[in-house]
Parts: structure tokens; sequence; C-alpha cells
């Protein structure tokens, strides 16, 4: 009697352990089958906004080169002093020097209290600032095109900044820049999306560019920020996903 209830007990021992190692399989099997099905929907969703995206910016673009000539006029018989002062400044103090002074600091400060996602959205959003920046530079040697205020005939010399209007490196510089924060923290980007607005308006207020430069420097400031933040947002998805299954295993 002694030996079959030690029998039973075994047997009823293993069934219960086959029975959970079932149940782990199941589940890591169901949650293998939820993140890849989470992911699928995110690339669809990433490759549905970046299309709709593409034909935002080509209507956009088409716009803006038909408006040039009407939105410079239409600033040009609305000009005041104290405008022009006030968008003088706003100009003086956005260029990418400023921008990147300014994600050197967050950065340095997000390290210095020991905050590493914050430090890497500051460093992300600076490197999307570099490449936009030199990107944009080469298209304004390539195309050459004079600034509003400035006559064809007196460019003396094309690889200089100051008569170079196509793409507005302001633009492009401060788009990029607060771009990567809106795909990272949508909330504080959204918040800080109204600086390349004013930016862009201070430029063709001051006659710098026209309104086709403003909307395509925008253009390649989101398309550098949207490939510097997938890198940063593909982490943050993988890090959500592991600690999802690590948090599944506890319970």
């Amino acid at each position: 009697m002694l030996s079959c209830s030690c029998f039973h007990r075994l047997g009823a021992g293993a069934g219960v352990k086959q029975d959970r190692t079932l149940n782990y399989a199941a589940g890591f099997l169901d949650s293998a089958r939820n993140d890849s099905y989470e992911m699928g929907n995110l690339f669809m969703r990433r490759a549905a906004v970046f299309y709709w995206l593409i034909v935002i910016a080509a209507i956009a673009i088409a716009a803006a080169f038909h408006f040039d000539d009407t939105v410079r006029n239409f600033i040009a018989q609305h000009q005041s002093r104290a405008m022009r002062n006030f968008m003088r400044y706003v100009s003086l103090f956005s260029d990418w020097p400023e921008h990147f002074a300014l994600g050197l600091i967050l950065a340095g400060v997000a390290w210095w209290c020991g905050n590493k996602k914050w430090t890497r959205i500051f460093l992300s959003m600076l490197m999307a600032l570099a490449i936009a920046g030199v990107i944009g530079r080469g298209i304004q040697i390539a195309t050459g095109r004079a600034r509003p205020s400035v006559r064809t005939e007196e460019v003396g010399n094309r690889f200089s900044a100051k008569y170079n209007a196509f793409p507005s490196g302001h633009v492009a510089a401060s788009t990029a820049f607060f771009g990567v924060l809106v795909f990272a923290r949508r909330r504080i980007g959204l918040a800080c999306l109204p600086i390349p607005f004013l930016i862009g308006f201070s430029r063709m207020y001051l006659g710098a560019h026209y309104l086709s430069d403003v909307v395509c420097a925008a253009v390649l400031g989101i398309l550098c920020a949207l490939i510097v933040a997938r890198v940063m947002l593909t982490e943050d998805q993988t890090s959500n996903i592991g600690h999802r299954k690590s948090m599944w295993r506890r319970g």
C-alpha cells in the first residue's frame, strides 16, 4: 500500500510538471504570435504614414512653387518696421549653431542627471540637425538659386551661403531638430513645432527665401528626423516587447 501510494504521488507530480511545461510552451507561443502581430501592425502603420507623408510633401512642394511670387508680393506689401526688427532677431538666433548649442546643453544636462533615454533623444536631435545641414548645403550649392532680395546676375560666388536660397538652412535645421522630438515625445515635440514655423515665416518676411525654399527645407528636415527617429523608436519598441515578456514570465 505504501509503495502504491508513493508511485501514485510520483505520477501525479510528474503530471503536474508536464502540464506546467505544456502551459508554459503554449503561453510562449501565444506571446511570440502576439509580438509578431504587433510588429507587423507597427510596420504597416509606419509604411502607411510614410506613404501619406510622401503624397502630402509632393502636393505641398508643388503648391509652394506655384505661389512663390504671390506670397513674396503679399509680404512685400505688408511690411512694418517693428515686425521687421522682430523677424531679424528671430532669424539671428535660429540658425543651426544656436540649435546645436541648445542640443549640446540639453544632452549634457540629461547625461549629468543619469537619464539615458533623454540623452539618446537629444543626441538624436543633434544627429538629425547635422544630416539636414549637410544635405541642405549640398543642395544649395548644386542648385545655385538666388535669394528673392538678390538678383541672379549679382551672384558672384555660388558657393557663398549669402546668396544661396534653396532650401532654407534655418528651416531645415530647426525642423530636423524638433522633428525628432515629435517622433520621440509627441506632446512635447508638438508644443515646439511653432518654432520652425516662426523661423520659416521670418525668413520669407526678410526676403531671404521664397515659400518653396521654406517648404522644401521643412520636408528635408522631416525626412532627416524620420530616419534618425526610426532607429530610436525601433529600439524603444523592442525594449517594450522584452519588458512585456519578462512580466509574463514572472506571472
